[in-house]
């Protein structure tokens, strides 16, 4: 079976951001120590000047969210040392404006990450690691620990842990939501929001007009074809597009969850216009790209004769749900509207 370097399910990780609370100010008398000393004019005005001034708005914290599971996890103060415990995770962290301490294995984005402390990866976190760092917040993935014998012993972590990830185009959307809340940082994540709506829009006029179909391919080791549903990231942005997916109908098969078990006699039957390969190996592993026109029944499919094989990113489409789905988005029109 193969890696998907962790994850194949979708990542998302609530990042928190390391700021300081803000103080109240006060005012301060006159340099005399004499009492009795009458007040001025002078000192008149600026008591007015301060008792006019507006109220000092109130902190933020303590504040209860809940999270993509369904629960409520109480923040008392403004995280500041993080461990997100996905890909997904830390750049959500990142996209609140947030950093983190610790990371798991192949977090490497942004690269800012890449100076925390790994933890172990995504399925087998290694809590003492992660303890040892004295975060006061994990930030664990929705999707990938929502299996009970990963999300109880997070759970169980003597400090608040916030379970957010993506499956989901909305799901990218209601993650960064989450973090604004948690970071307090809703400007800076309704910000990445916009630019996420605003790459989908893009995409959409960008292949206006153009009826194609298209399929996202993934292979194990023994070169078995899966292919996305609508029901998986991959999936969901070309759902997203309006691009017509001839596997949408298919049962769920195999051992990725939104994935479907793909024949040779059904990808010829299908015949799309458009083929997203994704390869999990990082290079120099042979591409998926590459293998596909090379095999003989594969040779007269549409997508290969236009040359319409694209070497889709792990990252964008699989590892790592969330903020990226930009340049997901970006590539899928690039393609689609090329000549």
């Amino acid at each position: 079976m193969i890696s998907f370097n962790g994850r194949f399910i979708r990542l998302v990780a609530l990042p928190l951001a390391a700021l300081s609370v803000a103080a109240f100010a006060t005012a301060c008398g006159g340099d005399d120590d004499d009492g009795d000393t009458e007040p001025t004019q002078a000192d008149a005005s600026a008591s007015a000047t301060v008792s006019s001034s507006p109220p000092v708005a109130a902190a933020a914290y303590p504040v209860k969210v809940k999270d993509l599971l369904g629960r409520e996890v109480e923040i008392k103060s403004k995280p500041v040392t993080i461990v997100a415990v996905s890909p997904t995770a830390v750049e959500l962290v990142y996209a609140a404006g947030g950093k983190v301490v610790g990371r798991t294995t192949t977090a490497t984005f942004p690269e800012a990450a890449k100076s925390a402390k790994e933890i172990g990866t995504a399925y087998q976190p290694n809590l003492e690691q992660i303890l040892a760092l004295k975060p006061d917040l994990v930030v664990a993935d929705s999707s990938i620990h929502a299996q009970p014998a990963l999300r109880q012993p997070l759970e169980q972590l003597p400090v608040p842990v916030i379970f957010a990830g993506a499956e989901s185009y909305q799901q990218v959307l209601d993650a960064l939501k989450l973090m604004g809340q948690v970071f307090d940082s809703k400007t800076t994540t309704d910000r990445v929001i916009a630019d996420i709506e605003k790459a989908k829009d893009d995409a959409k006029k960008a292949i206006a007009g153009k009826k194609v179909t298209a399929l996202a391919l993934i292979a194990d080791r023994d070169n078995t074809f899966y292919a996305a549903k609508t029901t998986s990231y991959a999936g969901d942005i070309l759902a997203q597009l309006g691009i017509e997916n001839p596997a949408a109908s298919q049962a769920d098969s195999g051992p990725f969850p939104g994935y479907t078990t793909l024949s040779a006699e059904k990808l010829v039957q299908f015949n799309p216009d458009y083929i997203f390969a994704i390869t999990a190996a990082p290079e120099p592993a042979p591409r998926l790209a590459t293998l596909i026109p090379a095999i003989p029944p594969f040779k007269a499919l549409k997508a290969v004769t236009s040359n319409h094989v694209i070497d889709a990113k792990v990252d964008y489409f699989v590892q790592a749900p969330g903020p990226r789905i930009i340049e997901a988005f970006k590539a899928v029109a690039a393609a689609v509207s090329a000549p």
